[in-house]
């Protein structure tokens, strides 16, 4: 996913928006799953369906904040990376900082819609059927707990979506150099490279970051902090905590990943 020589920002934006639109079933069954909700079914596969299925509560507010976030986060680390280059840093500064920094600076933007999208997610919740339910969840959580309590485990979720990022560019842009060159001729070779690519990047940055979404998610039902969280999760299930989830994670996490870094190739090619 290397930028285009016009810095056109368009084909991000439209694969990030595209991607987040498809997976946001999966993202609402990851997030009741990390976070521990119930759901109903008799086996793992019905609570699944149950957990994917609508109503999708904060759907647009998921979409939109998704959308503008992994978009910024690619294009600001395509751009960073090239600039930084022509600065004369090497491979892995140039694709591990930009990254970093525009990710952190998503993240913290997305915070208050990211706690109230997951705490709606909850069967029963009674201000999930508002007309507004991010809305309500955000005047809810100010009038009773303080404004500074929508931005509880951001430090989980810099430490979970910055490395998430930072792993899947780091991949891309090294395994671009890896793999073998191809003919650009040659449509099917070319889509395979990308497909692969995207793939590796998504599976490994959606594995290695499952833990701190885990925590974010806790710490949102129980108002802890990170490392209190942490070792009381340890205390009662030991390391099982580490794994909750993740079946339903790394496809929610590692699917609109894949998918944004291979349509951003696949819609810069068509609007070259």
């Amino acid at each position: 996913m290397a930028p285009a020589a016009s810095g056109n920002p368009l084909p991000y934006f439209t694969a990030s928006g595209a991607s987040a639109l498809a997976f946001f079933p999966l993202w609402k069954a990851a997030a009741i799953g990390q976070s521990g909700y119930e759901v109903a079914g008799a086996t793992p596969f019905q609570k699944y369906w149950q957990a994917m299925k609508p109503p999708w509560r904060g759907s647009l507010v998921v979409i939109g904040g998704m959308t503008w976030a992994r978009a910024a986060i690619f294009y600001g680390s395509d751009m960073g990376s090239q600039w930084m280059r022509t600065q004369g840093f090497g491979t892995a500064l140039s694709s591990t900082v930009p990254s970093l920094l525009v990710s952190v600076f998503a993240q913290t933007v997305n915070q208050p819609f990211v706690r109230s999208s997951i705490m709606i997610q909850k069967p029963g919740e009674e201000l999930a059927s508002r007309t507004c339910p991010n809305i309500s969840m955000i005047k809810h959580l100010c009038a009773t707990k303080g404004p500074t309590s929508l931005w509880l485990g951001l430090d989980a979720a810099i430490l979970k979506t910055a490395p998430k990022y930072m792993v899947a560019v780091v991949i891309k842009d090294y395994m671009g150099q890896w793999l073998a060159p191809v003919d650009p001729a040659n449509k099917n070779a070319v889509l395979v490279k990308s497909a692969k690519v995207a793939v590796t990047a998504g599976i490994a940055g959606a594995v290695l970051t499952n833990p701190l979404d885990v925590v974010r998610n806790e710490m949102f039902k129980t108002e802890e902090g990170m490392m209190p969280c942490m070792a009381r999760m340890t205390r009662e299930t030991g390391a099982a905590w580490l794994f909750r989830g993740i079946n339903k994670n790394w496809v929610a996490v590692a699917a609109p990943i894949a998918s944004t870094i291979f349509l951003t190739d696949r819609f810069k090619s068509w609007m070259a």
